[in-house]
C-alpha cells in the first residue's frame, strides 16, 4: 500500500473511531416488510468524502462471504458480510462491507452500513448493492425469511440516503 494511502486510511479510522459507527437499527418497514426511507448519517457521510467515494460510485462484490463464487446464493433476513471484487475509491480489493438483507420483497434489499478493509479498524458508509434486470429477484424456490438468487454477485453503489 502506497504511503499516502496508508496515511489516509490511518486518517479515516481515527476519525471513524472519534464519531462512531452507525447501525441499520430503526428502519421502518413497508407494508410489504421492504425497508423504508433511511438517512445516511453525517458521520458515514464525512467518512465517505475522505475515502473519495462519490455517490453513484459503485464495486463489484461477493455478495455473501460464506458463498464465494456460488452459482445461486441463499440469502436470509439479517446482517450480511460482503467482499469487494474490486477496489471502490481508497478501499481496497477485499474489504468487507457489513449491512442487512430484507427478503419479504420480490426483490432482495441490501443496504451496507460499515466498512472494514484489511489492517483497518471498521468505519460507518452507505451503499446498497443492486443489479438491473431484476437480477436481485428472488427465484420461486424462495422461502419466507430467505431468498435464493441466481449469482453470488452484485454491485455495491454508494448513496447519501437510503430509499
Amino acid at each position: 500500500m502506497p504511503t499516502t494511502k496508508a496515511l489516509l486510511l490511518t486518517s479515516i479510522v481515527l476519525l471513524a473511531t472519534a464519531s462512531g459507527c452507525t447501525t441499520p437499527g430503526g428502519v421502518v418497514l413497508r407494508p410489504d416488510g421492504t425497508p423504508g426511507p433511511q438517512e445516511c448519517p453525517e458521520e458515514a457521510k464525512r467518512m465517505m468524502r475522505a475515502l473519495k467515494l462519490r455517490v453513484g460510485d459503485a464495486a463489484w462484490v461477493d455478495l455473501d462471504a460464506n458463498q464465494l463464487d456460488a452459482r445461486q446464493v441463499t440469502l436470509y433476513d439479517g446482517p450480511i458480510e460482503s467482499i469487494l471484487k474490486d477496489d471502490f475509491g481508497t478501499l481496497e480489493l477485499t474489504t468487507r462491507l457489513y449491512g442487512q438483507v430484507w427478503t419479504s420483497g420480490a426483490q432482495v434489499v441490501i443496504r451496507y452500513y460499515e466498512a472494514h478493509p484489511p489492517d483497518s479498524e471498521k468505519f460507518p458508509i452507505c451503499a446498497v448493492a443492486r443489479l438491473s434486470r431484476d437480477q436481485m429477484r428472488k427465484l420461486p424456490e424462495s422461502k419466507p425469511g430467505m431468498a435464493i438468487l441466481d449469482g453470488s454477485t452484485a454491485a455495491a453503489y454508494v448513496v447519501d440516503a437510503f430509499r
